[in-house]
């Protein structure tokens, strides 16, 4: 596999996989559209993925990966807990989902060489899904910023959730920012990426999406600081505005970050915490305490779990949760053991944010932008094929010594 080039086919299956993650639940969009419909392009993308990856690795070459691996494992306990059928039939069609979206992971493990390429594919993919959610607040601001999520920004014109775009804004700008550092792409390109996603972020109003963006750009660029001038400066002059912005903003900041809710509200993490309390108290058996109820809409009684440990313990039990545990532990710790680079520093970023966001947010569990991001971080992570050694040429053999007497003298 060494020397192969990338094909242009699998930026196409890389925007194939993250329009099927975009889900289908959402605001109300400026055109409605019929939820049935959205499923139907977005599964219908899952399978055009999976096909184009396969007519551009007809002879199935791929790559051994831990991480893609263990999703491979997380399949078992979401078959068996599924085939019970107490989620309904739907759990048995996410379980097809979540083997497609595997398939396809692994058929593009060809070209996983711990390059940038994934890193490139993925924020302009992500930048055109935050493209449409810019062009729906121009079109219609109403829609784009409804009273009945608090005048925080949704997509207009795709059914997009605020956390949804916040987390989109977040890892494309950590990613750019660490692009600029190493100096891969000119300032001015990146400017073209940072500041619209940053404005997008602030209307969300994510607190998530925001923390996970700080922390993880900290211990990203953390990782540079030894060996990058760059990153040196940037870490320093970060330090100067946090100081500065604290101290001269902190007001705003804080009604920023609170959105108008209650000290109460808010540390109880907008009523997260009683659905969680809910979901450990029911009584479950041995068999759903092992493999769960079955993959579903991560939701309990009516109510999103919010939480990608126990959306994961409640639908594939302790064994996915293992499992979960499992390739985030392993990809970190592949992380740290690598000497300081650029795709190292990215990868960190995108297990640390993913890290963060899974406290409040479900995704690890089933085929999401989380397993998206991970995939990234595995591929950064790769170890590059190692060049054919060419065979030594045949020694000369010796020129036997003809005897004068039997040379021939014409």
């Amino acid at each position: 596999m060494a020397g192969d080039h990338t094909p242009k086919i699998v930026g196409t299956v890389w925007g194939l996989l993250v329009l099927n993650t975009l889900g289908s639940a959402g605001a109300k969009t400026i055109v409605p559209l019929p939820r049935s419909l959205i499923q139907m392009v977005t599964m219908g993308a899952l399978v055009a993925a999976f096909t184009l990856a396969l007519a551009v690795n007809l002879r199935l070459r791929i790559r051994p990966s831990a991480y893609v691996f263990l999703l491979t494992l997380l399949l078992v306990p979401s078959v068996i807990a599924s085939a019970h059928l107490e989620s309904g039939f739907g759990a048995l069609f996410r379980c097809a989902r979540l083997a497609l979206f595997v398939g396809t992971l692994w058929l593009l493990t060809r070209w996983w060489d711990g390059g940038l390429t994934f890193v490139r594919h993925h924020i302009r993919m992500y930048f055109a899904v935050l493209g449409s959610v810019a062009a729906g607040l121009v079109i219609s601001p109403g829609a784009a910023l409804p009273e009945l999520y608090g005048g925080r920004l949704v997509g207009a014109l795709w059914p997009l959730t605020p956390p949804q775009i916040g987390q989109y804004a977040a890892v494309i700008t950590g990613l750019t920012v660490l692009l600029v550092l190493g100096r891969r792409t000119d300032r001015g390109s990146a400017a073209v990426v940072i500041v619209p996603s940053l404005v997008l972020l602030a209307l969300t109003h994510t607190r998530t999406a925001t923390l996970g963006l700080l922390i993880a750009l900290t211990l990203a660029i953390g990782s540079l600081v030894l060996t990058s001038a760059a990153a040196r400066r940037f870490f320093a002059w970060a330090v100067v505005c946090a100081a500065v912005a604290a101290v001269g903003f902190g007001s705003a900041l804080r009604s920023w970050f609170l959105r108008g809710q209650s000290q109460e509200h808010f540390t109880s993490l907008t009523g997260r915490q009683k659905v969680w309390d809910a979901l450990l108290a029911a009584p479950r058996t041995t068999s759903e305490r092992l493999f769960g109820m079955g993959l579903g809409d991560k939701s309990f009684g009516g109510l999103p779990i919010d939480n990608s440990w126990l959306a994961v313990y409640h639908e594939q039990g302790l064994t996915g949760t293992v499992i979960v545990a499992a390739f985030v532990l392993v990809l970190g710790g592949v992380a740290l053991l690598r000497p300081p680079s650029l795709p190292r520093a990215c990868a960190i970023f995108l297990i640390t944010y993913c890290a963060i966001a899974s406290y409040t947010e479900a995704g690890l569990g089933d085929a999401s932008p989380y397993l998206l991001h991970l995939a990234v971080a595995a591929s950064l992570l790769a170890a590059a094929p190692a060049a054919a050694t060419p065979l030594p040429a045949p020694a000369a053999a010796p020129q036997r010594r003809v005897p004068r007497w039997a040379q021939d003298r014409r």
